[in-house]
């Protein structure tokens, strides 16, 4: 008999050679319709594989993340096989599922592929997944792969075959389709009943600007036309709500191709955007005991080949800068933790220093390609909040918490309420990305599963998201439309103080290492406004929004007691713009709306006789006439309101 671990840790004894759905057909009849593919070992695998030794199984359904990873990939099987169906020349390269969907890389040739041709192909796919063919994964030999691919002339999968290991290369056939794939399929076609495919962009095969652009097709399936339906609803809001469209419209930021791809530039309203989130989270690092420090833009390649960014990312960074001092390498700062462990090291230190908590808003530049790059949420030169926490080892705990009450202060100050803690840790198999010796590693991740456990938050457990120098706390947060988005991140890391040789002089007086957490709440501004953005589809917290009221004279006339309106409420801090243009107070009004204004003053002939303002609210319409004194307090009562605290 082998033995079955259960996610509960319960152990069940069965039969060798067992599969996953004989599994779930014991435990209930129930289980075993829902149930659509198996994690054994923490590798997904078809319900049809067989068990021949003691393992751990998870039985995963289409709610389950890797259930959906699971479905998504069958369906960019199903995808293939229609384009095989419909455009018998196109060479197949590969087709992964993605966060929300399933995408395949195609070389059509000389035919061009728009998205004028999606539906029919979308048509084909729905034809070929109600023929219920089974997914059958085999395995193969490579001298047979080679054979196979170099007999249909692809090249493509002929490169990907030539750097697998012999006896580790498996085929999946469904219908008339064979490809190339290490497993994890739904059990067959039928269980797809919803498609819709999305876009149609260039992608270079590997990713490599110097190899042939393919045709990327995205799309999207489900396992009932209604979730399919919920999820097209949800894609036109999103439309609504990019932070790119939204962006401009707000006068945010802007892009500049003479500047360069990737590089934003903040306009007024954005930069003032910037700032408040900025004073908000100094206010509160000041309340946390931070100490601020700035850092250079740039840094010698000694400082990242000490860090073991070089030998991790050099090959993808920005290019070295010479200097004309013969051997001299420059590099556009890409982490600000290196620097931060040479302003620790710039004087001795003592238990009696500890924690030392360094924070910056660090501009640090990382050379994505240019197909990857998205609005602000993927760019080239983006701003950290982030802080390196040295301290003790006996003072990691209380230090991680507290970190992470910062983090939920933040969430909670902006109304991010749905969100889940993503505990990332070493790949269970694969040890070489990573840095550091096992003992480090391992009380590492124990001391951040302890802290989250202690701070009651909802977690889930992803290994090989480690960074290659720790393990990660991850804030995944879900926005108003439910998109999941990763937010704020806290590391705890033992190597670089030893890269860094990092001491400090313990109560013993003897030479200590200390340990680094690294934390940054917002991750980088720019994603952080690109996601708040969408999250409020523009309408900013009353305290953060770059403009809190529009002044809006009916004519010319009134311009002189709206001036003075206009003092006043900036002598009360409250942010104000005045619109003096000869318009007819109808644009003025829809103009501000769109601009999403929180408040409108409109002042008229009226409004002048009585030494009031007609306000109107956002969302409310019209509130009424009041002094301006009152309106400043009515202000100033929506703003603590507004900031959830």
């Amino acid at each position: 008999m082998i033995k079955i671990t259960f996610p509960d840790t319960s152990i069940r004894e069965f039969a060798p050679g067992i599969t996953p759905i004989e599994i779930a057909k014991s435990i209930s009849h129930g289980l075993a319709k829902k149930v659509i593919v198996a994690e054994i070992n923490d590798e997904l695998h078809e319900l049809s594989t067989p068990i021949h030794i003691d393992s751990s199984l998870k039985l995963l359904t289409w709610e389950d993340k890797n259930g959906k990873s699971a479905f998504w990939h069958s369906s960019a099987h199903i995808l293939a096989e229609a384009i095989q169906t419909l455009y018998a020349d196109a060479k197949f390269t590969i087709g992964p599922a993605v966060e929300n969907g399933f995408y395949y890389d195609i070389d059509f040739g000389e035919k061009a592929f728009t998205s004028d041709d999606l539906p029919k192909v979308e048509a084909k796919m729905l034809e070929l997944a109600k023929q219920n063919n089974p997914f059958k994964l085999y395995a193969i030999s490579k001298a047979e792969a080679l054979d196979y691919y170099k007999k249909k002339n692809n090249p493509y999968k002929v490169e990907l075959i030539e750097n697998l290991q012999d006896g580790d290369i498996t085929f999946c056939d469904q219908g008339s389709f064979t490809d190339l794939c290490r497993g994890g399929h739904i059990p067959d076609t039928g269980y797809v009943k919803a498609v819709k495919l999305l876009s149609v962009a260039g992608a270079y095969w590997r990713g490599d600007e110097k190899n042939k652009q393919l045709t990327r097709i995205y799309g999207i399936s489900f396992p009932k036309k209604e979730e399919l339906d919920h999820y097209l609803l949800m894609l036109e809001e999103a439309k609504k709500r990019d932070h790119r469209k939204l962006g401009q419209e707000l006068g945010l930021f802007t892009f500049s191709q003479k500047v360069g791809k990737g590089l934003p530039l903040w306009l007024p309203k954005g930069t003032d955007l910037r700032e408040r989130l900025e004073r908000f989270m100094r206010d509160a690092q000041k309340k946390a005991g931070y100490l601020q420090v700035v850092t250079p833009h740039i840094g010698s390649k000694e400082l990242y080949v000490t860090s073991g960014h070089w030998d991790k990312y050099g090959k993808d960074s920005f290019q070295p800068i010479h200097t004309p001092e013969e051997n001299e390498l420059f590099m556009l700062k890409p982490m600000n933790c290196p620097h931060h462990c040479e302003i620790y090291k710039s004087e001795p230190r003592s238990y009696k220093d500890l924690p030392l908590r360094l924070a910056e808003f660090g501009t640090v530049y990382r050379y994505e390609q240019s197909g990857e790059l998205h609005g602000l949420t993927r760019v080239r030169g983006f701003t950290q909040d982030d802080a390196h926490i040295f301290c003790r080892e006996d003072q990691v705990k209380e230090e991680f918490l507290k970190v992470i009450d910062l983090v939920l202060y933040v969430f909670k100050s902006l109304d991010f309420q749905n969100f889940t803690a993503q505990v990332s840790l070493r790949d269970k198999v694969d040890r070489e990305k990573y840095i550091g010796n096992e003992e480090n590693w391992d009380k590492a991740e124990k001391g951040i599963q302890e802290a989250a456990a202690e701070k009651g938050l909802t977690t889930v457990v992803e290994y090989g998201e480690a960074a290659f120098y720790g393990p990660k706390l991850d804030f995944m947060v879900r926005d108003a439309i439910g998109r999941s988005w990763q937010l704020g991140t806290i590391q705890v890391d033992y190597n670089l103080p030893e890269r860094f040789e990092l001491e400090y002089t313990g109560s013993d007086n003897q030479k200590h290492r200390p340990v680094m957490i690294h934390r940054a709440p917002f991750g980088s501004l720019e994603r952080f406004i690109a996601v708040l953005t969408e999250h409020c589809a523009g309408d900013f917290p009353l305290w953060l929004t770059p403009v809190q009221v529009a002044v809006l004279p009916i004519s010319d006339k009134f311009n002189d007691y709206s001036q003075k309106v206009v003092e006043f409420l900036k002598n009360a801090e409250i942010r104000t713009s005045f619109d003096v243009r000869s318009e007819k107070i109808g644009k003025k009004i829809r103009e501000s709306e769109m601009q999403k204004m929180p408040f409108m003053l409109i002042i008229g002939e009226k409004e002048v006789a009585e030494n009031k303002v007609a306000v109107r609210e956002r969302g409310k319409g019209d509130v009424g006439a009041m002094s301006i004194e009152d309106f400043s307090k009515l202000v100033d009562q929506r703003v603590k309101e507004n900031f959830n605290q």
